[in-house]
């Protein structure tokens, strides 16, 4: 692929919306062709079924939950994030398939083999060159954000919380050019590790952040 591609993971009000925004305007400012897109979502057909999938009317079992994350995801994927990465272009993606192993693999305990697999069918096996994963402490959970509780997965209770940040972590320690981001911090402590990450994993240079 001659573009690049980059996940920004982790926890509802984490921050890596605010951080994934930030860096994709700072981009296109500077010259650079950047797509900023979601999971689920991101695609018209992967925003309807996110519209099923968050909205918290709907009692949507487990296995279901999986299979219409996964169907978002192979329609987002091979319609926009491919074709982006073809034409050479930076993609910032809030969300892609290790929070499915951290939501459903170690939130609802669904097999991590099951997972896995869909993972790489829906995704054709395709990496992200670099993914940052955005870890809180869960008191910020209820502090952050003014409509809390909005969605399905928002509504989960503090356990379910816990075994999904948990999840997050581990994954990342397995996942090649996973890096995992202190969120706690201010927002400018953030973007400045963002930033030296990008770096490091041959995605921008030093040359390219001083105009950022």
């Amino acid at each position: 692929m001659k573009g690049k591609f980059i996940v920004f993971e982790g926890p509802d009000r984490s921050g890596k919306s605010t951080q994934a925004s930030m860096l994709s305007k700072a981009l296109s400012e500077n010259g650079f062709d950047v797509v900023l897109t979601r999971e689920p979502g991101g695609d018209q057909v992967a925003e309807q079924i996110r519209n099923i999938l968050l909205n918290p009317d709907h009692n949507v079992s487990d296995m279901a939950e999986l299979f219409l994350y996964e169907a978002a995801r192979a329609q987002h994927t091979q319609q926009k994030i491919i074709p982006a990465l073809m034409d050479g272009k930076i993609v910032i993606c809030e969300r892609y398939t290790m929070s499915t192993c951290a939501y459903q693999g170690y939130g609802r305990g669904i097999d991590m083999k099951i997972i896995n697999q869909l993972n790489s069918i829906a995704t054709l096996d395709f990496q992200p060159d670099l993914t940052l994963v955005f870890l809180m402490s869960d008191k910020y959970f209820t502090q952050r954000g003014e409509y809390l509780f909005s969605d399905r997965l928002e509504q989960e209770d503090e356990a379910f919380r816990h075994k999904m940040r948990q999840g997050y972590r581990e994954i990342a320690q397995k996942t090649p050019n996973a890096v995992v981001v202190d969120a706690d911090r201010p927002v400018k402590e953030i973007w400045r590790t963002v930033l030296d990450e990008l770096v490091k994993h041959d995605i921008l240079t030093g040359a390219d952040i001083k105009i950022l």
